[in-house]
């Protein structure tokens, strides 16, 4: 069991046929987070609870993204949103998984974040990479 960042396949796929839109007031995105236990990355193809955290003031299914705002930087598509915070948790999570709520809980992304980050009556905040065309959570080159 592992977590592995990637974008994944069936998204990538999914693209191409027109299953997912980024616009303002398009498909509804949200952030699940997962412990260590999960198994995520480029195969995965929908939003899954086996593995999934919990804590206390933590839903099942995480929470919407905010401000989905997807543009051209140079040769390179990218997609920003705000960053996530999940107020006055208690909770432990080793990384998430992006996916569309709109269109059938289908996955977006995995992230790993590289090790277990833990709050502890505090705010867990998931912060995204600035959107540029190296560091956004989702480009395309």
């Amino acid at each position: 069991m592992a977590i592995t960042s990637a974008i994944c396949t069936s998204f990538k796929q999914q693209l191409l046929v027109g299953t997912h839109n980024f616009t303002n007031g398009g498909n509804s995105f949200k952030l699940a987070l997962y412990t260590s236990s999960a198994t995520l990355g480029a195969g995965s193809t929908v939003f899954v609870t086996t593995g999934q955290a919990s804590g206390t003031n933590y839903t099942t299914g995480g929470s919407a993204l905010t401000n989905v705002t997807p543009f051209a930087t140079g040769t390179t598509g990218v997609c920003d949103f705000n960053d996530l915070t999940f107020s006055n948790a208690t909770i432990t999570a080793r990384g998430c998984l992006i996916y569309n709520d709109t269109q059938g809980d289908k996955a977006v992304a995995a992230v790993d974040f590289g090790g277990d980050k833990t709050s502890t009556a505090g705010d867990f905040t998931v912060v995204f990479p600035s959107p540029t065309a190296t560091g956004a959570i989702i480009r395309l080159a």
